[in-house]
Formats: structure tokens, sequence, C-alpha cells
């Protein structure tokens, strides 16, 4: 695993856009982003993930690609980028455990979001941002069910069945505030307008 920025991931997303997107086609879809925990220890990232988020918000990854088809989201990999909070160590639905999602974790998984949406051209909605748990529920093995997989169902300081809402408006908020700086005139162009 190698660390990464924002900047890198940005990079990324924009050199594997049209790769990404073929290969979202071929499965009949637009491309998607799932959010996940990793059910593990803080700082310990797994290969099955795009990009592992640790609890100091340092971003892991070991792709070469974003394209490439990890094994993250049940039916869902191709042209589906996993990123995951190390977290959630022996976490339940009604109990964290002794290593839950921490704030800024969040925070960076709504900064990653917001960058990978960006760079991919993809909205920040549910058709395109899902937690594996609501990605899990439309597949029938997620909270609403077996809850076999409910990775930010909830999160701290979020009610069962809004992380996903959460998640995507905190992106949502970061995705206007770049889109604001991007239209916004430069200190240098103000001065050559006056």
């Amino acid at each position: 695993m190698r660390t990464v920025s924002l900047k890198d991931i940005q990079t990324m997303a924009e050199r594997d856009k049209e790769e990404v997107w073929r290969l979202a086609r071929l499965v009949g879809r637009d491309p998607m982003i799932f959010a996940h925990w990793t059910a593990g220890h803080y700082d310990q990232p797994f290969s099955d993930y795009h990009l592992n988020i640790g609890a100091d918000g340092t971003l892991y990854t070991d792709v070469a690609s974003l394209a490439d088809r990890l094994a993250h989201t049940w039916k869902q990999n191709t042209g589906g980028i996993g990123v995951s909070l190390c977290c959630a160590y022996n976490a339940t639905p009604d109990d964290f455990g002794p290593e839950p999602p921490t704030t800024t974790q969040i925070d960076m998984l709504a900064q990653v979001i917001a960058v990978l949406c960006q760079g991919l051209d993809v909205p920040c909605d549910y058709a395109h941002v899902r937690t594996h748990a609501e990605q899990a529920d439309e597949d029938g093995y997620g909270p609403a069910t077996t809850c076999e997989r409910w990775d930010l169902w909830l999160f701290p300081g979020v009610e069962k069945g809004q992380g996903g809402e959460a998640i995507r408006a905190m992106a949502g908020a970061y995705l206007k505030a770049a889109r604001g700086m991007r239209d916004r005139p430069s200190q240098e162009n103000k001065r050559r307008q006056t």
C-alpha cells in the first residue's frame, strides 16, 4: 500500500475516467462509488478496495487504476469504485465496537467522494454513490433483510438508515464549494478587470 493525496485521486479519476465509464457501460449502468468499512482495525488497509482511509484520514491505495476490478461489492465491481474506512472491528448494528468510524474518516470519505464524482463526471446522488448497506439492500442482503452487510448504514452521530444520505450531503457540499472556487475569478483576474 502507498499513501496518496486528494490531488493524486483527482489525477487518477481524470486519467481513468474513460475506462471506468467503458466498463460500467458493459454492465448497463453509469460508474458507481461504493462506501464501505473494512470491519478491521484502524489503519489496516485491505486490497479489496480502490481506496482505504485510515483513522487520521490518511489515504491508501495499491491499485494502478480506478478501473481495476476488485472484490468490494457483490455483483457491482465492474465500473464500481470501492472506498473504505479502516475501522469497525467487532462492530454490530447496536455497538460500533472498539474502533468506530472517526469524524476525520467520515469527513475524508466525503472529500474523496466529491473528488471522484468531479473527476469521473458523475452526480453525487443515490444512483451513483451508495454505502455498502444501501447496495446490499438493493441486492437483498442488507439491513432491510439479512443485515449481512450494513457498512455505513449508520455511524456515530447519524441514525440508522441515514448514513448514505449524510455522506452524500457532505460530499455534495464539498463539490459545491469546489465548483464555487473554480467559477470564482482569481484575484489577478479581478485586478485586470478594474
